[in-house]
């Protein structure tokens, strides 16, 4: 009896086992997952990009996470990503690195991004000029009255150096000068949103689309080029014709030219329905 008992729960089990393996590789035949790391400044994009993909495409999974671009390129030359998206160029280095390890990055501009300059609505500072966020970031200046505002120290908010976004602003605004070590570092860009809205005297960089997001909670400062010039806010226009200073493209990058269901979401992102979702949630289309 023993053994009958044991040989028939034994056939059971073999047949459990079948039965499991034989619907897991249906799942896996059916569902072609993409994966999608990178910069925190594209997460909503992407996010928005990949709903709307998968309502038509049932048989293809878009799965994204941030992080920051340095951690989607990192992911891309270990293998471990689909799609790099990134808000800055891959470095030389990292491009070394990944031929070191056989992946040859390709790189696709998807959208355009100005990154918008905010602070409280209750500071009654309107505009900046480049030189003064310099100073402001690299401790030069410490109190608002050094920019025309009240006699109030300055929190200047940063993203961690993981994120393109914080590489593009000490590039392009800080001249390549090393941020002050009174800098707040944020994990992501929603953090420095948080603290510009509870801290009254608090200023922090965010792409257009976060700061549009936050709508009146947060108040964007025009800026100017050069102290004599003219303040521009971060508008479409603005960012298309170069006017507004403080802008960039923004890229995916994949290991060689995309292909299938990678192809078929890149081809996607670059289409009608996918540059209308880059207008409709604050950033700027590529054409």
């Amino acid at each position: 009896m023993r053994n009958v008992t044991t040989r028939t729960l034994t056939a059971i089990s073999i047949g459990l086992l079948g039965m499991l393996a034989a619907c897991s590789g249906k799942k896996g035949n059916e569902v072609t997952v993409v994966t999608v790391k990178g910069s925190d400044t594209m997460v909503h994009l992407v996010s928005m990009w990949a709903e709307a993909f998968m309502k038509n495409h049932r048989d293809v999974e878009i799965s994204t996470t941030g992080g920051g671009s340095g951690t989607g390129i990192a992911a891309l030359i270990n293998g471990t990503t689909d799609i790099c998206a990134s808000s800055r160029d891959i470095k030389d280095t990292e491009r070394a690195q990944a031929e070191q390890k056989g992946i040859t990055p390709v790189e696709t501009m998807v959208a355009r991004d100005g990154i918008a300059i905010v602070v409280n609505p209750k500071n009654p500072v309107q505009e900046l000029f480049l030189d003064q966020l310099r100073k402001m970031y690299t401790g030069v200046y410490t109190r608002w009255s050094q920019v025309g505002g009240p006699n109030e120290p300055i929190t200047a908010l940063s993203r961690e150096s993981s994120s393109g976004t914080y590489v593009f602003f000490q590039e392009h605004v800080l001249n390549k000068e090393d941020f002050a070590q009174t800098v707040r570092l944020m994990p992501a860009t929603s953090a420095i949103i948080q603290s510009v809205v509870l801290d009254r005297w608090s200023i922090g960089y965010v792409g257009i689309g976060y700061a549009h997001e936050a709508g009146p909670q947060v108040k964007i400062l025009g800026v100017k080029a050069t102290e004599a010039g003219a303040a521009v806010m971060p508008t479409e226009a603005a960012v298309h014709s170069g006017e507004y200073s403080i802008a960039r493209p923004l890229f995916f990058y994949t290991n060689g030219d995309p292909t299938g269901a990678v192809k078929q979401f890149v081809d996607f992102c670059l289409g009608p329905d996918g540059q209308r979702i880059v207008r409709e949630t604050g950033y700027v289309p590529v054409q």
